[in-house]
């Protein structure tokens, strides 16, 4: 008996964090939507205050929280045993990246920047698919189906196709936009769309609770606004700052687990210190782009940067790994059930 009781007692912050984690990760995903939508600044009118300052925690703030990692002794161990990852493809990608900014003229920087951007939004649908198998992972739904990735896969691609053929929603502008990938892209989107609820469908009733249900289907439906909106505030900085704010809200409920060395609330001061002088940073050096040689090396510096933190979160959260798979489990137990941690997600 006093084993149960003990057992159940401690599952209850279990429980209480993994209902915090879901509730939130949805409420911060479909929040920036709402405020992009809303708040997006009409014509040439300069975006307010409180959408610039949302802006610069989903981009570079989220960004420069990936510095943490460096921080946490164990995680060091870790990229020292693979400092290609984590050492000299980033160094390599902002020396390149400078490089680039100083020797491209403005035209072929343009096509530079669209690459960027592609990669940028994959890595925003892999994350979206990284959480969705969390929230099946934490609320014992079962793994994601194969096809219920591909579907998310799909969607992903139909959006970054559509941001391409309209550049303008990138604040891009391009002589000759490829306008046919808009309309490739929105096929693609609406059958990766319909692929993912058919795929949904075929899951037991107890297999699609509601909070994994919403987390997929938000995950599903994520580049819907690149369709609908004109304005590049409406259509994608609601998916730039909802990609930073789940990726905030994941790392710091990392950055705030207790461990053997540092107790709870000095990993979140940390954590928040890191984000905000590297994020600051990384946001007065992602305007550099139109100065003189100096600033353009400073904004390739930048560009070097943000891909750095693709590299790098491509490594620490691929759970099939073993290190990764542990470290979430020793900070995050509640997102992984048993046979997760066993094997990949």
């Amino acid at each position: 008996m006093a084993a149960a009781e003990a057992s159940v007692a401690a599952g209850a912050p279990s429980a209480s964090l993994r209902r915090l984690w879901l509730g939130a990760t949805i409420a911060l995903t479909l929040f920036p939507f709402g405020v992009a939508v809303l708040f997006a600044p009409a014509g040439d009118s300069a975006p307010s205050a409180a959408l610039v300052w949302l802006l610069f925690v989903g981009s570079s703030a989220h960004v420069g929280a990936t510095a943490w990692f460096y921080f946490v002794p164990e995680v060091r161990v870790h990229m020292r045993r693979h400092t290609t990852r984590y050492v000299w493809l980033p160094v390599a990608l902002m020396a390149v990246s400078a490089a680039a900014a100083i020797a491209l003229s403005t035209r072929t920087m343009t096509w530079v920047l669209l690459a960027f951007f592609a990669w940028q939004f994959f890595h925003f649908q892999k994350q979206n698919l990284g959480v969705a198998a969390l929230a099946a992972s934490s609320v014992n739904a079962g793994r994601l189906s194969r096809w219920e990735r591909h579907a998310l896969t799909a969607t992903g691609v139909g959006g970054i196709g559509a941001l391409l053929g309209h550049p303008q929603l990138l604040q891009l502008h391009q002589d000759r936009p490829l306008t046919v990938l808009f309309g490739a892209g929105a096929c693609v989107f609406v059958v990766g769309v319909l692929a993912g609820l058919v795929a949904l469908t075929r899951r037991t009733r107890a297999e699609r609770p509601t909070p994994f249900t919403c987390v997929y289907l938000i995950s599903l439906l994520f580049f819907l606004p690149v369709f609908f909106f004109a304005s590049p505030y409406a259509a994608v900085s609601g998916l730039t700052m909802a990609h930073g704010l789940q990726y905030l809200l994941l790392v710091g409920l990392l950055a705030r687990a207790p461990t053997r060395r540092q107790p709870a609330g000095l990993g979140i001061v940390i954590f928040v210190n890191i984000a905000l002088v590297i994020g600051l940073a990384l946001n007065q050096a992602a305007h550099l782009h139109s100065g003189g040689t100096v600033a353009r090396a400073i904004f390739g510096v930048y560009l070097g940067a943000v891909m750095a933190h693709f590299v790098i979160d491509a490594g620490l959260w691929r759970l099939r790994d073993e290190f990764p798979r542990r470290f979430l489990t020793e900070r995050l137990p509640f997102l992984l059930t048993p046979d997760t941690r066993a094997a990949a997600v």
